[in-house]
């Protein structure tokens, strides 16, 4: 029997991963969508094909009527309240994926939760912006049990995402390692091509320039990047595409993994320090690329170009 889908959690990346379920998943019943912020379930609902999803009025029904149970939260306490909710009832049995991005010691927790009530958790955190979950273009990292991850393929490369990482039968805190080791990647990303086109400015080469050199010897992330922080976008728009407070939560697990590894992030404590400026001057409206402007101010440029 084709099973029940469901999907909680409708951020800027939730939103997409479900419009790709739904108009490429090949599935047999409405998916079942469920947001704490009901007006956002509403809304999509309303942009998906007639009769392709349905609401669930709580969290009850949807993991009740789920055979396997999409999560996407913003933080570890989101899913962690979550999925202690969830497994109050009868779920033995379901799989649970989660594409949150959080701490792999949570993943590993909620693992261990959710196979004490009988059923399973394949993590499934992934890579890319939102403009690539509406797309369909994310990358896919799988962690769990590998007849689990098997049942998790079929809704990921050539759905919700353009590629796998499988890290089948691994624990599914390696996947949120990844996860959270490939995001200092990104956040390393905006802080070098913020300082360098506050360089280029200051020192008359201009940032047009230096904008020309990224767009010929680093095609795709930061071009688009570099694109953003010219434009202005990065404090412009009213929601953040990367939010400063979830790039901060990323930036912190990463420097608890580091420091109970032994090891140092050195490149990530500047960034984070940016984005406490980020956070002090915009709000939770800040976004990862107002690192941009955190480093303008500390050349006595303004914060926004």
């Amino acid at each position: 029997m084709p099973p029940q889908l469901t999907w909680i959690g409708l951020g800027n990346m939730g939103r997409g991963m479900c419009k790709n379920l739904v108009e490429k998943g090949d599935l047999d019943k409405p998916l079942i969508i469920f947001n704490r912020t009901q007006k956002r379930a509403t809304d999509l609902n309303a942009t998906l094909p007639s009769g392709k999803s349905t609401i669930a009025s709580g969290l009850e029904e949807a993991v009740s009527r789920a055979d396997i149970i999409f999560t996407c939260l913003g933080d570890d306490a989101a899913i962690k309240d979550t999925i202690a909710t969830a497994i109050k009832g009868n779920v033995k049995g379901k799989l649970f994926v989660d594409c949150s991005t959080v701490h792999p010691d949570t993943t590993n927790l909620l693992a261990k939760s959710i196979h004490d009530q009988g059923a399973e958790l394949v993590a499934c955190p992934v890579f890319g912006a939102p403009a690539m979950a509406d797309n369909g273009q994310l990358v896919c990292v799988l962690a769990g049990p590998a007849s689990a991850v098997e049942r998790v393929k079929p809704y990921c490369k050539g759905v919700m995402g353009r590629a796998n990482i499988d890290f089948s039968d691994q624990p599914q805190g390696k996947a949120t390692l990844l996860k959270i080791i490939g995001n200092t990647f990104i956040l390393n990303m905006v802080e070098t091509l913020s300082e360098g086109h506050t360089l280029a400015e200051r020192s008359g080469l201009g940032n047009d320039n230096l904008h020309h050199f990224i767009e010929t010897m680093f095609p795709g992330p930061y071009t688009a990047y570099s694109g953003r922080l010219l434009a202005g976008d990065y404090y412009k728009r009213d929601e953040p595409l990367f939010g400063v407070d979830l790039a901060r939560k990323d930036a912190k697990h990463a420097l608890n993994l580091a420091e109970a590894s032994g090891t140092k992030m050195k490149d990530v404590e500047v960034a984070d320090g940016h984005l406490a400026d980020v956070q002090k001057h915009m709000g939770s409206k800040g976004d990862i690329a107002g690192i941009y402007g955190a480093v303008r101010q500390e050349a006595g440029l303004k914060f926004e170009n």
